[in-house]
């Protein structure tokens, strides 16, 4: 019976390492990616030869790591009035503690420019998979991200 469920152990655990989901979950943002909308919801497949960004079971765009020429990042910090202006009806001290409070928005940006194609996308990443997601990208292509908050821009 050990050596039976050892077994089943041994051929279960690398099929459902086979089956893993190697993806992220995104937002679309904005770009030159006319089969998706900003906002919506899709999924990122960085794999070593190609990045890909696909909504609805279908690829929108396809791009080879290769002709990656620019990685950004950035993030968009706002206060929370709305909810504290809501919480501020039920309870003032609350309301006033929830106006310090501060939301963050991460995105990503890939630059790409192909023989075939020349394009860009901005994608709104989760705060807990943001990072991995970079490393990925920056691993992928060779290419350092660069921080757009961090540049300065003289007119």
């Amino acid at each position: 019976m050990l050596r039976t469920t050892a077994l089943v152990l041994c051929l279960a655990l690398p099929m459902s390492a086979i089956a893993a989901d190697n993806s992220y979950k995104v937002q679309y943002d904005g770009g030159s990616v006319s089969r998706l909308k900003s906002g919506q919801n899709a999924r990122l497949f960085i794999e070593e030869k190609q990045i890909r960004l696909m909504a609805d079971k279908n690829d929108a765009v396809l791009i080879p790591t290769s002709s990656v020429t620019e990685l950004s990042y950035g993030q968009d910090v706002h206060r929370r009035i709305g909810t504290a202006i809501g919480l501020a009806v039920v309870s003032l001290g609350i309301g006033a503690l929830m106006a310090l409070s501060k939301s963050k928005k991460h995105f990503i940006g890939v630059t790409y420019a192909d023989a075939e194609k020349k394009g860009g996308f901005v994608m709104q990443c989760d705060k807990n998979e943001y990072r991995g997601i970079l490393t990925a990208l920056e691993g992928v292509t060779g290419k350092k991200a660069v921080d757009s908050d961090a540049m300065t821009v003289k007119n």
